[in-house]
This record gives C-alpha cells, structure tokens and sequence, in this order.
C-alpha cells in the first residue's frame, strides 16, 4: 500500500511532519533503525525549547512520538538504505523490504557516514549493505563483515551460514558475544577496500585480507547512495524556503539541511514540509 508521505528520521523534524501531515489528512510512514543514537536521546537537559524548559531529550522525543502516532501516524523500525523515483512517487528500499510514497520527507539529522577509501566505487560489485538482499550471492564463498553496531553482528548470523568463510570487522566497540566461534574477530581498523588479483581486499594498518564479498552495517548511509539524484551542499540538503529539494516530491528538514542545529528549528522545519508536500499532492490531484 502507497503512503502519502514517507518520513525518513525520527527526531523533531520528523515527528513534527508527521503531526502536521496528519492534521492535514495525509497517511504518514515514519521509518528509521531501532537502535536511537541521536545526541538529542542522550541529552539530559533542554532549556531552550519554548513552553518545556529543562526537559530532557529522551522525554521530548517520547512526547513528540506520542502524539503523532496518537494522531494516526505509522511508525516502522529499519534503515532506510536507498530512494528511487517511480512513475507513481517513490519506492523506498527499508533493510530488505519495500515500502511506497507519494512524497518523501529526509528528516535523518546531520549525522552522516564516512565511507572507506574504494566503497562507493565497489558497492554493487563486491560491496552489499543488506544480508538477506545480496546474501545468497555468496553461498560458500569468503565473507567480511564490517559492522558499527550490535545488531550488524545480529545480521551477520545469516551470512555465517552462507560463507564458507567470515572475518568480521567492528568498525566500533561494541558486543559480539552472538557470533559463532566460526567468525573471526579481527580488532583492526579497516582503512580501505580494493580490488585486486586475488579478490576484493580488506586492508588494515596491520593487514591486508582478500574476501568475494564484503557487507557494511552502519546506523546511516551517505546520502550520494541514499538518492543519486539528491543535490548536496558537504553534508547538508540544500533548499528553498519550503523545504523543497532539487527533487520534486521530496523535501528535507531539521539538522540535514544544516546550521543552527536546534530542536526549536528543526520542528518549524518539519511542519513547513508537511505543509509543502500536502500542497504537492494536492496539485498534482
């Protein structure tokens, strides 16, 4: 089923759209991973958001998400790994799943990931960010697996069945208690991937390791492979005083379209995109 608008992000921005979209009448999807590892969640204090003054962070964005869901919006856990236009909107690729929207809103923050030397050149020859998507490609081939998280270790479960071999990367502390003792655990930083003769490398300050396939679980993706056609200012979204990017159908807002990074700006930004994309929609019938 097609959503009239799909938010990517769950902080101010996102939430805010959401409210103002279902005031509106328009079907909301709001997506983003499980895990939150936003500053606002962590921040124990808030003095500047008008009519809540000390309130914390996790406690704002509780209230935020309350009221939208309260209001009719639909939330769902994943990352949002890539955006396509189609004839009707856009299909969004969620983890390994689909989801459509007439409209799309980026509301990710302005968190952003810094890609390995050689990734973005070998994604889609070597390179995959989804297990289950690209997994059965590599039955009884060498694996490595390069996660920032828990839940990348998670994913990996599925491939360790797959690979005849699998090294895994943590590319950030974190727990991997659930591997196998099958996987290796190598404590090294990558520091960039190529190709070469005896396949596609993995290397290391201490080493460089060749595997057939490489996977990368990351909480974000760059926004270069989230939407090709997206115009980019550094790491921000530029746009118009609507909230509209270069892509007709999709609007941004909050900390991705860049300075001041406030919750008091980003919610503004939010409901102005709703108000946009409803006014899209409804030129276009």
């Amino acid at each position: 089923m097609m959503t009239d608008i799909a938010i990517i992000g769950k902080g101010p921005a996102g939430w805010s759209c959401a409210i103002t979209a279902r005031m509106r009448g328009l079907s909301v999807l709001v997506l983003a991973p499980q895990h939150d590892a936003s500053w606002l969640a962590r921040t124990e204090r808030i003095d500047n958001y008008p009519g809540l003054p000390e309130i914390s962070g996790r406690a704002l964005l509780d209230a935020f998400q309350a009221q939208a869901l309260a209001m009719g919006a639909e939330k769902r856990g994943g990352l949002v790994r890539q955006v396509l236009p189609t004839d009707g909107g856009f299909m969004l690729l969620v983890e390994s799943d689909v989801v459509e929207a007439k409209t799309v809103v980026l509301a990710m923050g302005a968190a952003r990931p810094a890609l390995l030397p050689g990734e973005e050149e070998l994604v889609g020859a070597g390179v995959s960010y989804c297990a289950t998507c690209d997994g059965m490609l590599y039955r009884g081939k060498r694996l490595a697996v390069l996660s920032a998280s828990a839940e990348g270790a998670e994913e990996s479960l599925f491939l360790e069945k797959l690979a005849s071999r699998m090294d895994y990367y943590p590319l950030k502390p974190h727990e991997t208690g659930a591997l196998p003792s099958s996987v290796q655990v190598i404590r090294e930083k990558p520091e960039a991937l190529e190709r070469t003769a005896e396949g596609l490398c993995v290397r290391t300050k201490e080493k460089t390791r060749a595997y057939d396939g490489v996977f990368i679980f990351r909480s974000a993706v760059s926004l270069s492979m989230l939407m090709g056609d997206l115009a980019t200012e550094g790491s921000f979204i530029p746009v118009d005083r609507g909230m509209r990017t270069n892509v007709p159908g999709v609007f941004a807002a909050g900390d991705c379209t860049g300075r001041p990074l406030q919750v008091a700006k980003a919610v503004g930004e939010g409901n102005v995109a709703a108000i946009s994309a409803a006014e899209y929609l409804a030129a276009r019938g």
